[in-house]
């Protein structure tokens, strides 16, 4: 029986149903403050239809407080008889925290840390391409999460581009022919692609450098929807996981039901 498994982030809600580490089936949708428990309940089975009801189980982890507290509305009201884990303190997780204060690490980046220390190893680093922000999680040899780093996401970087620059518009995310553009829209192309695959793989050196690891030591892997934007350029990376998130919270399931 598969497990349906929710990340909510700022930007975006990826859905999947998730059964022994296979993502069976996947949706992504925006993610609306507005939307009640209803509409999201609405929402929910609109999407996966009839295999709503072969689900064994709910798996939740959300960056948006708003968003999450219509959640757990939504599961008492029309899933009440479903077993569910909503990631949040003092949910076993596996994963010490060793920040000054866990709390406030958000828990999409503690599920990610747990399934690349399951399916990978440590150390290791996570680079999670989602469009509000880009974040990098790091995990210790001994499966620590011992802090990361956090920038702006590419989408967001995009639209505050066009909000600000008066002769700047909106583009399509696409690799550019070359770095040095030859028009606007390939300019933009060109600042986003390639700036972003040398901000990355800058962070990712230094942190490497700052665990005092060897670089063919430590996995390097990156996930989120925008991954592939810059998949291709960046040359540090060791694995493509784009389902780590929906693997981690079927392990956080496992552990806590």
């Amino acid at each position: 029986m598969p497990l349906l498994c929710a990340d909510i982030g700022n930007s975006h809600t990826v859905l999947g149903l998730v059964a022994d580490g296979t993502v069976l089936a996947d949706w992504r949708v925006a993610t609306d403050e507005r939307n009640t428990a209803d509409e999201w309940a609405v929402l929910l089975r609109g999407l996966l239809g009839a295999a709503l009801d072969e689900v064994d189980g709910i798996a939740v982890c959300a960056t948006v407080p708003a968003v999450l507290h219509e959640w757990r509305e939504m599961l008492t009201r029309h899933f009440a008889d479903v077993a569910r884990v909503v990631v949040e303190p003092g949910v076993r997780t596996g994963v010490p925290v060793l920040m000054d204060n866990p709390r406030e690490v958000g828990t999409d980046r503690i599920i990610n840390a747990l399934a690349a220390v399951h399916e990978y190893g440590g150390p290791a680093i996570v680079v999670d391409f989602g469009g509000t922000a880009t974040t990098f999680d790091v995990v210790s040899a001994q499966g620590q999460y011992v802090g990361g780093a956090i920038s702006p996401g590419i989408e967001l970087s995009l639209e505050a581009l066009g909000r600000r620059g008066a002769q700047l518009r909106k583009v399509e995310l696409l690799r550019p022919r070359s770095v040095i553009a030859k028009n606007t829209v390939e300019a933009l192309q060109s600042g986003m692609v390639f700036g972003v695959a040398a901000q990355v793989e800058g962070i990712v050196e230094r942190m490497i450098a700052e665990l005092g690891a060897e670089s063919a030591d430590v996995h390097v892997i990156a996930t989120g929807y925008l991954a592939p934007v810059v998949l291709d350029e960046c040359h540090c990376f060791t694995q493509h996981a784009p389902w780590l998130t929906l693997r981690g919270l079927e392990l956080v399931f496992q552990r806590n039901s």
